[in-house]
């Protein structure tokens, strides 16, 4: 047996041994696995609904998706520091109530993407300050904002709705560009930054090291804190994105806006294989995930199956998704 020097070990390997080991890795992980399901489960639908695979469908289907990956990469990003935000539905909700109202005055589009990336980066550094200087545990702090941005968003409204949206601020969210939904350009977009940034750059691998272990990563001299502030600042800036993109499907902000939403992203993002216990997760992974929300979503609307359902499936994906990852993972310590 030929024995491999250290340096034969570490340098890139080429060839077809090469590539059999690539594609053995690549079967073995955790965002194949996703995709051999969500295929599976959309073969089914289309065999069961054929108008599954109607494009009118894709298109609405690939709205949907997008509606949840937005909040679900900034969820990703939070998930891999072992952090969790729960409030990202009601950050969505006060920034659409923000958009409509400028809305209606009258305010360019841009102008409104703004108003909702500013709203969403301002209630997400609440939390990270709640988090950070106040060192809550992350579920408490982001639950109690949560109510009050619910709370919030009633008070606002005063209970009332915003309507009568104008048609060119809702053209982000119903427009298409090579038949495909804009928002889904946006996700493709996010995808594309996140990945190179958790991949090649030194900040997502700081990232991980906040996740894997907090205490090592300071000693290390990585800034633990900064980074769980500017982490979930960014995470309420993608809600406020997300917002825009709400506003302009329906045409609309009620007094439950984005309500659910937090479940949906953290569904996207678990199930993309994100570990709830931190350290680990990909952007392409939550875009599967995302993927599969939406099919499921999807398929319980043309199985004609109560929408009372789609919590109880969805739910019960991520609690399956939690148990495989802790099991994976060893449990939980300490």
């Amino acid at each position: 047996m030929r024995t491999l020097s250290p340096a034969q070990v570490a340098a890139p390997a080429h060839g077809s041994p090469a590539a059999a080991r690539g594609l053995r890795r690549a079967a073995a992980s955790t965002e194949f696995t996703i995709l051999v399901v969500l295929v599976a489960i959309s073969a089914v639908l289309a065999w069961m609904r054929p108008q599954f695979l109607a494009w009118g469908n894709v298109q609405n289907l690939l709205l949907q998706v997008a509606s949840v990956a937005i909040p679900a990469m900034g969820m990703t990003l939070v998930i891999i520091t072992a952090g969790i935000d729960v409030s990202v539905g009601g950050i969505l909700g006060v920034s659409a109530v923000l958009m409509g109202q400028a809305a209606l005055m009258g305010f360019h589009p841009l102008v409104l993407v703004l108003v909702g990336l500013a709203a969403g980066a301002a209630l997400g550094a609440v939390n990270g300050a709640l988090v950070t200087a106040g060192s809550f545990p992350p579920i408490i702090a982001t639950l109690a904002t949560m109510n009050l941005l619910r709370a919030l968003i009633f008070g606002l409204l005063g209970g009332k709705w915003i309507a009568g949206i104008p048609y060119e601020v809702r053209q982000f969210a119903l427009g298409r560009w090579l038949g495909i939904p804009y928002p889904f350009w946006v996700v493709l977009g996010l995808v594309a930054v996140l990945t190179y940034v958790l991949s090649l750059r030194p900040e997502g691998r700081h990232l991980y090291a906040v996740g894997g272990n907090a205490e090592a990563a300071t000693v290390a001299g990585i800034r633990v804190r900064r980074i769980l502030f500017a982490v979930y600042a960014l995470n309420g800036m993608l809600a406020g994105l997300a917002g825009f993109v709400f506003m302009g499907r329906g045409g609309l902000v009620q007094t439950n806006a984005g309500s659910g939403l937090e479940l949906q992203a953290i569904a996207a993002t678990v199930l993309g294989g994100t570990s709830i216990l931190g350290g680990k997760g990909t952007a392409v992974g939550t875009l599967l995930g995302a993927f599969l929300v939406s099919v499921v979503r999807n398929g319980l609307i043309l199985l004609n199956i109560p929408a009372l359902w789609e919590g109880a499936i969805i739910g019960g994906l991520v609690v399956a998704a939690v148990v495989a990852d802790v099991m994976r993972r060893g449990g939980i310590h300490g």
